[in-house]
């Protein structure tokens, strides 16, 4: 009787092509720059990664915990912990000693992998913590980890493991609240990347500029998995530049960006028509889109922005479509549920809303996690049964779905103002503000309030020479929005402060602005 396989790296594999001495990395930047790595590379070195993740006697469902910068190297320690059977969890390179002191003390990882620079404090947490190897890994292709692998066999047979036995545990960014470990399948995330392969129409002859972190979804599932499983070949940049990746860009097809990469771009008077003759497709994801970029990057460039929509816990929900047959891509919006997503908006009784109306977003599909790591009682609170017995996961998201199945985000539902009893969207008054002359971006908030419970307060920022008069546009609002919508403060500033993958964390500018009101 055959066992059938479901681990992810197995399915990866099978899509290498068939010249493994074809290039399947080429090294943009960094001290590696130039560089190629063949298919026959991937293969020999994540066996030996992890004949030595075997060598050293872990038990079933370990966690390995990598806070690295981005390589190749640890591109394929992902892949040798998913052949290998075990869990990866990828840590952002920004976080610092307490931060790295709670994912560790949360996930007890019988691995910790870190950057050489990082050893002394990141080892000191990781064995108080109880962790049994810790291992050192850097961009130069150094570290105790590759030295030690170097000494390990180049074959391995993939770990035999189940759809739903868990992949990787993925932090939450945190810009609310503590962070809460997601637990993705095998799965979950196969059935996401091939789902992408098609709706995205990836072809033979594809080649990736790879510019995003590999702590996180977009970069590490969405991206890597898209290239891997097409057998691809990727152009790898461990640091974005604009410029860089812009000349890049001729004999490449894909490029995937959060929008503040695309703004960058946009500042580089090389982004001409004729630098992306070859570019078949641009997604943009991990943070909302501005209108204004996506008509911009069209007129400079005649490509049409793909937005999508995702979250840690359920990678893609929506995208707009690639191809032309499937409708335009509609700037606003994230395009339709994916095949295989399901994707309602109901109000604040639960029933269903009406196309066009705002509400909460709950989804349910194969993408969609298992819960929450060791927290059983907030991964309950966050599921909801149906009348049919089928659970959906709230997302938190507020939006509301056209008629015709574009999704619409208008906001976080943590994000939502009660100002006088009335609902607020901040996302509503947002749009009326980046519209206005000299606005470059905003964010609006809601703090404490005596009277109102929650006063509206907006944080703008000028695009580069413009001036911009509060007092003014206040006045501006006043004649487009109901006055309880009204921003009671508006305060200009240089920039609006974001997590690693560009979102901006409102939470902080509540924080700054908790006493205004007294």
């Amino acid at each position: 009787m055959t066992t059938c396989n479901h681990n992810l790296f197995v399915a990866l594999r099978a899509a290498f092509p068939a010249d493994l001495a074809a290039t399947a990395i080429e090294v943009a930047d960094g001290p590696g720059a130039g560089a190629h790595y063949s298919w026959a590379d991937l293969e020999r070195g994540t066996a030996m990664l992890a004949n030595l993740l075997h060598s050293l006697g872990l038990p079933a469902g370990s966690r390995v915990a990598v806070q690295t910068e981005k390589s190749v190297e640890a591109l394929m320690l992902y892949l040798a912990v998913l052949r290998a059977g075990y869990v990866f969890l990828p840590l952002n390179t920004a976080y610092q000693a307490a931060e790295i002191g709670y994912f560790i003390g949360n996930a007890e990882p019988a691995v910790v992998v870190c950057a050489p620079k990082n050893f002394a404090w990141v080892s000191r947490i990781a064995f108080s913590a109880g962790t049994g190897h810790v291992f050192t890994l850097g961009e130069a292709r150094d570290g105790t980890l590759l030295e030690r692998a170097a000494a390990m066999p180049d074959q391995h047979a993939p770990a035999v493991v189940q759809a739903d036995d868990l992949a990787a545990i993925l932090y939450t960014s945190g810009t609310t609240g503590r962070s809460k470990g997601a637990m993705l399948s095998h799965g979950n995330l196969l059935s996401n990347a091939l789902t992408l392969k098609d709706h995205w129409g990836w072809q033979p002859d594809d080649v990736l500029i790879h510019a995003l972190p590999i702590f996180h979804v977009h970069g590490l599932f969405v991206a890597s998995h898209g290239a891997l499983l097409n057998g691809s070949k990727m152009v790898w940049f461990g640091k974005f530049d604009p410029k860089a990746a812009i000349a890049r860009m001729a004999g490449a097809t894909v490029m995937m960006g959060v929008p503040t990469l695309y703004v960058r771009m946009l500042a580089e008077p090389t982004l001409t028509r004729e630098a992306v003759t070859t570019m078949r497709l641009f997604i943009s994801g991990s943070a909302p889109l501005l209108v204004e970029t996506f008509d911009s990057w069209t007129a400079r460039t005649g490509h049409v922005l793909l937005e999508r929509y995702g979250m840690s816990e359920t990678v893609m929900l929506t995208s707009n479509p690639c191809r032309p047959q499937h409708g335009p891509r509609r700037r606003g919006t994230v395009g339709p549920a994916l095949p295989g997503v399901q994707l309602r908006v109901i109000d604040d009784t639960g029933a269903a809303c009406p196309a066009d109306s705002i509400g909460h977003i709950q989804v349910r599909g194969p993408n969609v996690f298992a819960g929450y790591w060791r927290l059983p009682e907030k991964t309950a609170e966050e599921f909801t049964t149906d009348a049919q017995g089928q659970k959906w996961f709230k997302t938190g998201d507020v939006g509301k779905v056209e008629a015709d199945g574009y999704v619409t985000i208008v906001g976080r539902s943590k994000d939502l103002i009660i100002s006088g009893g009335y609902n607020i969207y901040p996302a509503e008054i947002e749009g009326f503000l980046n519209d206005m002359p000299g606005v470059a971006e905003s964010a609006v908030i809601g703090v404490p309030h005596p009277d109102f419970g929650e006063g509206v307060v907006a944080v703008v920022v000028a695009q580069p020479g413009a001036t911009l008069a509060p007092a003014a546009m206040i006045g501006q609002l006043k004649a487009s929005i109901a006055n309880f919508k009204v921003p009671k403060h508006l305060f200009v500033v240089d920039d609006l402060p974001r997590n690693a993958m560009g979102k901006v964390q409102k939470n902080l500018l509540r924080d700054q602005h908790q006493g205004l009101f007294g």
